[in-house]
């Protein structure tokens, strides 16, 4: 949904106009308040801020599929590294660096 110049709002209007602004986003509106001219806070209709949470939250997951895909591919190809020798390789790197 496309923001117009009637959805940016100083914050001292959205003080004085709140309630007229909540009907507005509950009728499907967005508002952008600005302070000192400057975009500051999102006023959304509540459905629509758990619709996006919804989103955000099924984008980590696909994004936690597409790494554990990764992960067993790289399994079944092979490369895959033993973790008691790696970690004991990285601890080797670490005292030589101190030293």
């Amino acid at each position: 949904m496309p923001i117009s110049a009637s959805d940016v709002i100083s914050l001292s209007q959205a003080r004085a106009n709140l309630s007229e602004l909540a009907d507005q986003v509950r009728a499907g509106a967005e508002k952008i308040v600005t302070k000192n001219g400057e975009s500051y806070v999102a006023i959304i209709d509540a459905q629509r801020l758990d619709y996006y949470h919804r989103l955000e939250r099924e984008r980590i997951h696909l994004l936690l599929i597409a790494d554990a895909s990764k992960g067993l591919a790289d399994v079944s190809a092979g490369k895959v590294k033993d973790a008691r020798s790696t970690l004991a390789t990285l601890k080797r790197r670490r005292t030589r660096t101190a030293d």
